[in-house]
């Protein structure tokens, strides 16, 4: 019988000490799909540097995205 899978932290979100996130981290810990984090990046809303070839999120970049969201004024649907 296989044992039960222990509900283990996920290392990026409990190591304050990246500097530098993929996009999927970057997605992850803002919640979002990695497609819309992409799309995010792209568009410039959130801010990331390359790295060589390399595409990477700032950890201070998603402090300032949500920030940036709580400032917009928010449209009735």
């Amino acid at each position: 019988m296989a044992e039960p899978r222990a509900l283990t932290a996920v290392p990026e979100l409990a190591d304050p000490s990246l500097v530098l996130l993929t996009v999927e981290e970057a997605a992850r810990r803002l919640r979002i799909g990695r497609t819309t984090c992409f799309k995010l990046v792209l568009a410039g809303e959130i801010e990331s540097v390359t790295v060589g070839r390399l595409r990477r999120v700032p950890a201070e970049a998603l402090p300032a995205y949500v920030t940036q969201l709580r400032r917009r004024p928010s449209v009735a649907a």
